[in-house]
């Protein structure tokens, strides 16, 4: 008789929901994590009573009411609202694209006026093109302007794409920009889904529920119980990177990676908002985030005198670096789908997740899938 039936490989948000069902249908679970801490990427540190999201902002939003039940039964979740705003040369825009951008960008005060601004310089850019020779957008640059005009092309999109992607637009394919969100109306509001929020008390205390009655174990890395987990378990479950555990036999799958600079003021309100982009290519981070903003709200902020923010530096993925977001270019794919091939073979091991899938996915998405797995 073998001590569990699962042994989960990483404490992440698709392990520790998969922990939690198996542990309510009477499963014997152990989750391990490499990390000196679970919870994967949504862990927070505590600092200065502020819920620092370590390794990165992430804002909990589903149109899915199993979802949102599912996750307040753990914690109840806050009121908090995605409202990000672009900083291009000091000048302030409101985040997606809706009315009060309109008005900032161009004074027009009406959806119709917004429209016709919009609709003339989209003309423009597919005039652009024609001339050119060209009837279909060669490239990003191209794409985004035949969708929402040169302006917010220029000041919203161009600067900070090129340093997510680390290349210019021009270089960049055009169906990574396929859509944008254009709202004719004064809402701010970045997601479209019906609930959002952050959990009360930081993302830990949704790890602690999902993991309550779970053993697990932190510091311990699965590549020195690879060739013995047979022997303490029926089944794995992985959600570590799935080329890493093929040991890279058709070589290695790329990522892009975020570097943070987390810094600790003493100001009780730095920026005013959780989330500000900074668009203009000379900026080096992408945005920078005060985690406070997440879970303080009115005069809450101001009874805390400190804050802490983080500048994000969006950076090519290399070996040893945490690897964020899958590149889906035709070369990654086609090297995934080798790997998932070997892994749709191994009849024990249940590969989940976003470095298991190489697929980007939001908490939600992420939940969802286990709950799948599970039939529910």
């Amino acid at each position: 008789m073998k001590t569990y039936d699962y042994l989960i490989v990483g404490s992440g948000l698709f392990g520790a929901t998969f922990a939690y069902l198996a542990h309510q249908q009477g499963k014997k679970c152990l989750v391990i994590d490499k990390r000196a801490h679970l919870g994967g990427n949504i862990y927070c540190e505590d600092v200065e009573g502020i819920h620092v999201h370590k390794y990165g902002a992430h804002i909990f939003h589903t149109s899915n009411k199993q979802v949102w039940d599912f996750v307040n039964s753990m914690v109840e979740f806050n009121r908090y609202t995605n409202s990000p705003v672009a900083n291009y040369k000091g000048k302030l825009y409101n985040l997606p694209f809706n009315m009060n951008t309109f008005y900032q960008m161009w004074g027009v005060t009406t959806p119709d006026e917004a429209m016709a601004k919009i609709k003339k310089q989209k003309a423009e850019a597919v005039a652009k093109m024609k001339a050119d020779g060209v009837t279909e957008p060669r490239n990003l640059e191209e794409q985004a302007q035949i969708l929402i005009g040169k302006d917010i092309y220029e000041k919203l999109i161009k600067g900070y794409t090129e340093k997510q992607w680390g290349r210019k637009c021009t270089e960049l394919p055009a169906f990574i920009i396929k859509r944008l969100p254009v709202r004719l109306v004064f809402d701010n509001n970045y997601f479209n889904d019906k609930y959002q929020g952050i959990p009360i008390g930081g993302y830990n205390r949704l790890i602690e529920g999902l993991l309550d009655g779970v053993e697990t174990r932190t510091g311990i890395d699965f590549s020195t119980m690879k060739n013995t987990w047979h022997d303490i378990a029926d089944k794995l479950v992985y959600t570590g990177a799935i080329d890493e555990y093929f040991d890279y036999c058709f070589g290695k799958l790329e990522y892009r990676t975020v570097r943070f600079e987390t810094e600790t003021l003493d100001t009780a309100n730095y920026q005013g908002n959780a989330v500000v982009n900074y668009t203009e290519r000379e900026v080096p981070y992408t945005r920078i985030i005060e985690h406070k903003h997440f879970e303080m709200f009115g005069q809450e902020v101001d009874k805390c005198p400190k804050t802490v923010i983080s500048k994000e530096y969006s950076t090519e993925w290399k070996p040893g670096m945490e690897p964020y977001y899958p590149v889906n270019d035709s070369r990654n794919s086609d090297l995934y789908q080798k790997y998932k091939h070997l892994a749709d073979q191994e009849t024990n091991v249940i590969f989940g997740g976003r470095l298991a899938e190489y697929k980007y996915y939001d908490m939600a998405p992420t939940i969802e899938s286990v709950l799948k797995h599970f039939k529910l």
